[in-house]
């Protein structure tokens, strides 16, 4: 009987019965156990890669591994809809970022769903959508009357082709990461999140979720809580517009009296108010103005200073320091002001050194013993010298003492900084949010009106390069000198809040509602690590937000993380006229003597190694191939197979045929079961079951066991595959049609596809039906192991045909205290049965659970 495998009309049917059963439609139940499972939305850029594919595919086997645990499960889908990538592509296509977007959501979509997963496509969102984006201008009001938003002046790395901010990730040696343009820095007017204000609360809460340990590393660094001192230095002259008191934060206040000069950021306000009276000090702030000036490539940069005319008073010493201005130190960090204390830091003294500043040593080691500081300074904690009243103490009893010195004398506090800085979240682009201001004829900024809400963005615009918000009257003008803000919110604000309004996004009156008491937090949340720091310590600060406004209870957000690793694929390349031509792996064929060759000509092709996806290489995977030649579920079997959840996939078209060659070996399996006849009356009866029965039995609930384990409590999948595999393999040897061996075939099989169901939904949907099964694979439970039976323990028993080792058998435990069934056992084993044929049976000699040697006659 043939059963030829068609996945088109497998896949076909199975999605069909999915949607006209909404089976993925999901409503609370306080009755069940809830689980929200959530991959991190995509950017709607035309085209699902394969890292999507992968990201996707983890989260759905997730989604409905818990569906078959009895819990009500959430995995829903959208769109982060907004951002720049889009204008850009706008303008290269001359076609508005509008409707470029939702063609390529309806692309997107056509895609997602053709890998059959088990999103609820009615909570689907899309964040350039009104009734999306206009809670967040409602919520930027509530958090302006609140005071966590403010406007101020603010130096910020500019791209003067892409006309907007650009954060400190996205310049690279000084250069925009998108346009290739040399970064400038520049002061403008931008709202800012004072997300600095939940720092402690942001290190604190990471303690009570299950994320690992490198996301939480990335961000304890990234918030940077540091424990000193921050101390003024009176500044000796008057200097307009500017306190006389310079503050300095120092976590090595035992290097006080080391101290022999100032060092400010360029951009600090005493030396931008010296540099209007300073031609020299007004070029060096200019230059450092070019160019990408973030800690990392500020460390790689030639260290530059230039005194700036004046000078400051110790506050213990009373002797005068010269403050000079460096391209190494930055306002983002600290006060954006330095004490020097070369002979203690290493940069200091380079500094020192380059300028011929006085070096002072003030820490010896904790010997006495004073520090050769003639080629490099001395940065480790010891005792104070040429400290005078601090002399011989250490650093801990000299960070009390001169902390108590400090604050009698009103010239310092102990306190705590942190490298976090408030998020500035005014971009200078069209494609986003609104920010709901308008500014008056007389400079007044305010704030809109619930009435004056929302503010929509118009998206039939004549799109061009040249195109902005102040050039289209409708929207800028609002009369009678008034305006609009025409800058629109940082991207990061859509991604921060999304995963609640999937909780009830078709709430039209409010933000939130009850329902998200009932989802969140969200269980599991699904996404690369490359997220760790920007979007999910902005997600992290949102809901806090939320939280504080009474808008859901509780503390975070995502309760466990998984970063999945990135899809790796092999590069291949020819020299042609001096340059590299990369040709895609899809296009190149591997011969068996490992060279590669193109597919179109036969010509040989280089290996340059295994990259991530990028268009410069052409080494991307476009999962419609894949999905087109072998099927959604050859795909998703071989993602979930080839490598664990958080390490790299590495491409392969050899692992994509041989995932398709064990589905289709599968699908054979159970249709030549299926052909024999068989009772669902006949149940396994485990004290009569033979050898080869018992072992099959026993396979099956151990791979039962092993995918209970590491699917449900360690999301480990390709070790159970390869467990399912195995038992697949064991079936297919196991040729034993009486009543209890079709039964404890029909148990494992029954088992391989409930196992098998969450990572390849639409095949098991088929053969579970063609099995004789009554409901869909998808309202199934998740199978149970027999405990007893893997608890017992196996012999080993040497089988003897005349004195010659023939076999060695593994069998229950009971078998070595029963000689007669040990002997019937033997004697019906399929494995033996082969010596006995035409052959007389003289005796059988046994030796209890060791031993069984059949005697024939001559």
């Amino acid at each position: 009987m043939k059963n030829p495998f068609y996945y088109i009309d497998i896949e076909r049917e199975a999605q069909k019965y999915w949607e006209d059963n909404k089976c993925f439609e999901t409503v609370e139940d306080m009755n069940k156990e809830k689980f929200y499972c959530l991959c991190m939305f995509p950017y709607p850029s035309g085209n699902l890669h394969i890292g999507h594919v992968r990201n996707y595919t983890i989260g759905d086997v997730i989604s409905r591994l818990q569906r078959m645990l009895g819990k009500n499960v959430l995995n829903p889908i959208g769109w982060d809809a907004f951002g720049m990538p889009a204008e850009n592509a706008a303008k290269k296509n001359i076609v508005s970022p509008n409707k470029w977007t939702y063609t390529n959501i309806e692309y997107m979509r056509k895609q997602l769903k053709s890998l059959g997963f088990s999103y609820n496509w009615d909570r689907e969102i899309t964040t350039c959508n009104l009734n999306y984006y206009r809670w967040e201008q409602w919520f930027f009001i509530k958090l302006i009357d609140h005071g966590l938003i403010y406007k101020t002046n603010a130096s910020v790395n500019w791209d003067p082709v892409d006309n907007t901010i650009l954060a400190n990730e996205q310049v690279i040696n000084g250069i925009g990461w998108r346009s290739g343009a040399k970064v400038e820095r520049r002061k403008i007017p931008i709202w800012f999140f004072k997300i600095t204000e939940y720092a402690e609360e942001l290190l604190k809460c990471l303690e009570n979720i299950d994320w690992p340990e490198s996301v939480k590393k990335m961000q304890i660094n990234w918030i940077g809580k540091s424990k000193g001192i921050e101390i003024f230095f009176k500044v000796m002259a008057s200097v307009p517009n500017f306190l006389s008191k310079l503050k300095v934060f120092t976590t090595r206040p035992d290097t006080i009296l080391g101290v022999t000069y100032i060092i400010l950021a360029p951009d600090h306000p005493l030396v931008e108010l010296a540099a209007q009276y300073n031609k020299k000090l007004n070029k060096f702030c200019k230059n450092f103005r070019i160019g990408g000036n973030s800690s990392v490539e500020l460390l790689n940069k030639e260290k530059i200073g230039l005194y700036i005319g004046y000078k400051v008073l110790h506050p213990i010493t009373h002797e005068y320091l010269p403050i000079y201005v460096s391209n190494f130190i930055i306002m983002e960090y600290g006060t954006g002001a330095i004490m020097g204390v070369p002979a203690h830091d290493q940069r200091d003294w380079e500094f020192a050194i380059k300028y011929g500043l006085p070096i002072k040593t003030v820490i010896t080691d904790y010997n006495g013993n004073i520090p050769d500081i003639s080629k490099k300074a001395y940065t480790e904690y010891g005792l104070l010298i040429n400290s005078g009243i601090f002399n011989n103490l250490n650093f801990f009893e000299a960070f009390d003492s001169i902390n108590k010195y400090i604050k009698k004398i009103n010239c310092g506090v102990i306190t705590n900084h942190f490298r976090l800085r408030d998020w500035g979240i005014s971009r200078q682009r069209y494609w986003g949010t609104p920010i709901p201001i308008k500014y008056g004829p007389k400079g007044q900024t305010v704030p809109l009106t619930d009435e004056e809400l929302p503010v929509y963005l118009p998206t039939e615009v004549s799109f061009n390069s040249k195109f902005n918000l102040k050039k289209l009257p409708s929207f800028y003008d609002l009369g009678n000198g008034w305006v609009r803000d025409t800058d629109t919110f940082d991207t990061f604000i859509e991604s921060s809040w999304y995963y609640a309004r999937f909780c009830c996004n078709d709430n039209k009156k409010s933000m939130l509602d009850a329902r998200v008491n009932y989802w969140l937090p969200v269980d599991m949340y699904i996404g690369g690590i490359e997220h760790a720091i920007l979007h999910l310590l902005y997600a992290r600060f949102f809901h806090k937000l939320l939280r504080d406004f009474g808008l859901v209870e509780c503390d975070e957000p995502f309760k466990k993380l998984i970063t999945q690793g990135m899809v790796v694929t092999p590069t291949y390349y020819r020299e042609i006229h001096g340059k590299k031509e990369w040709f895609n792996p899809l296009d190149v064929k591997l011969n068996k003597d490992k060279k590669a060759t193109l597919t179109k000509d036969g010509g040989t092709v280089i290996k340059s190694g295994i990259e991530k996806m990028s268009k410069s290489k052409n080494n991307g995977i476009d999962p419609k191939v894949l999905i087109d030649k072998f099927g959604a579920d050859t795909l998703r079997f071989f993602i979930m197979f080839s490598a664990p959840t958080e390490q790299s996939l590495i491409w392969s078209e050899t692992g994509i045929i041989g995932a398709n060659r064990f589905i289709k070996r599968l699908w054979n399996i159970v249709h030549i079961h299926i052909s024999k006849s068989y009772s669902e009356n006949n149940k396994i009866k485990i004290s009569s079951l033979t050898p080869e029965q018992f072992i099959l039995y026993r396979k099956t609930h151990k791979t039962i066991k092993k995918a209970t384990e590491d699917m449900i409590g360690r999301h480990t999948f390709n070790t159970v595959i390869a467990k399912v595999m195995e038992l697949t393999n064991l079936v297919s040897r196991f040729l034993d049609y009486s009543i209890q061996g079709l039964a404890v075939t029909r148990e494992a099989l029954k088992s391989i596809i409930l196992i098998l169901a969450p990572i390849v939904p639409h095949i098991t949907h088929i053969l579970w039906k063609k099995m004789g099964y009554s409901y869909a694979v998808i309202d199934a439970k998740w199978p149970n192991f027999n405990e007893p039976c893997l608890l017992g323990k196996l012999i080993t028993v040497v089988v003897q045909i005349n004195g010659k080792l023939r076999k060695l058998l593994k069998l229950p435990s009971n078998y070595g205290t029963q000689n007669k069934k040990l002997a019937n056992a033997i004697l019906s084993s399929k494995q033996i049965k082969g010596y006995l044929i035409g052959k007389n049976l003289k005796k059988i000699i046994i030796v209890p659970g060791k031993l069984i040697n059949i005697v024939l006659k001559q």
